[in-house]
């Protein structure tokens, strides 16, 4: 058994998901990096690939973390896809477009968190974290895909919150307005998009990874033991205009 508290953390070769690998090592817990590549860019005490999307992939990576460390503390559901410029408006939208959208953002948190379920039920606690977004509580204009997996995460997590809540398990979001991060970064480079998107925002500027991975490390902490079922916006006030 290992002595420090386990976060497994998908999608964790860059952007969020490297910055909060980073974060919850420097809080002290043994952090799992899952993804489909390596992270070098978050070094993390076991790596592991999978395909979040794919049953027997997360089955076989939880039972390695298990095998490894003997329990799980925290999953934080990371990974996620935007969908490319086809995933705009519904009656545009390619089929196969929708079905990966929704295939990464909600099927992999439910893959991962059923996976990790086995083992919180047997531990008798432990806290499911996903990223979800600003786009799951309103809706993005022309991101019909994103806009509808994000609330799927956010009413996943709610799920979670009120049928584990009994055996101490916990289930929280973060919903986080534009980041600084790969997929945003075709946008943020261009100056003018990148002026168009602050001018909404009301604190004046994108969120970067850290801000994001602070979040997480503060729901992560079990000083919150109160807290499930919610969602924490980190959106510099977009949403609050």
């Amino acid at each position: 058994m290992h002595d420090r508290r386990v976060a497994v953390v998908t999608g964790a070769s860059s952007g969020i998901g490297a910055a909060t690998v980073r974060r919850l090592q420097s809080d002290g817990l043994a952090v799992v990096a899952l993804d489909l590549s390596e992270s070098p860019n978050a070094p993390a005490d076991l790596e592991v690939r999978a395909d979040v999307t794919d049953e027997g992939d997360v089955e076989r990576a939880f039972s390695t973390i298990i095998e490894t460390f003997g329990h799980l503390d925290v999953l934080v559901n990371n990974a996620g896809v935007t969908g490319s410029a086809k995933a705009t408006v519904c009656h545009e939208t390619p089929v196969n477009e929708w079905d990966q959208v929704l295939a990464v953002n909600a099927r992999g948190p439910f893959l991962c968190a059923r996976a990790a379920l086995k083992t919180m039920l047997i531990q008798g606690g432990g806290h499911i974290i996903t990223v979800a977004s600003v786009a799951g509580i309103v809706a993005f204009p022309g991101r019909c895909a994103y806009t509808a997996s994000k609330g799927a995460a956010v009413m996943l997590t709610k799920s979670l919150a009120i049928d584990y809540a009994h055996v101490g398990i916990r289930a929280n979001a973060v919903c986080p307005g534009m980041v600084n991060t790969p997929m945003t970064k075709w946008r943020l480079d261009t100056p003018e998009l990148r002026a168009a998107v602050e001018a909404r925002i009301p604190l004046g500027r994108v969120a970067e990874p850290d801000e994001v991975a602070d979040a997480i490390s503060l729901l992560a902490d079990n000083r919150l033991s109160y807290l499930t079922g919610h969602t924490l916006v980190l959106d510099g006030g977009w949403t609050a205009v």
